[in-house]
């Protein structure tokens, strides 16, 4: 007697591999959330989650929202949702941006890549040679 495979799981019974992946962002979306801690929203998934979640609504809000349950029904593809993610983020204020992106190579303290994690791209280059906190 065969398996029957029900829509998005394979015949082991476990979730297709390609349905993963096609809901993964190519890239995650950082967040800050809480007290500041970073989160990286990496799926389609975790972006619903985060939005169905949050507090107040508004356009972006609605527009992500709107986006993820699409491309939970495979309407839209996940780079779309990342875009309406990223978007709805930035203007929630809780955008953060990537440590490995913006960190020097050999950041002498801690307390210097803490402050890379905060410091946004239109704050100015980070200098790498620069060791001490301003």
């Amino acid at each position: 007697m065969g398996l029957v495979s029900a829509p998005g799981v394979d015949a082991t019974g476990s979730f297709a591999e390609t349905q993963m992946t096609k809901r993964s962002f190519g890239r995650p979306v950082p967040i800050l959330v809480g007290l500041g801690f970073p989160r990286y929203v990496e799926n389609i998934w975790q972006a619903y989650d985060v939005l169905n979640e949050w507090p107040s609504r508004g356009p972006a809000h609605k527009a992500a929202f709107d986006a993820c349950r699409a491309g939970l029904a495979d309407e839209v593809d996940a780079e779309t949702v990342r875009a309406a993610f990223d978007t709805f983020a930035r203007k929630a204020g809780i955008l953060a941006y990537d440590i490995a992106a913006e960190t020097p190579a050999r950041a002498t303290t801690p307390a210097k890549a803490h402050d890379v994690w905060l410091k946004r791209p239109s704050d100015g280059p980070v200098d790498p040679g620069d060791t001490h906190l301003t």
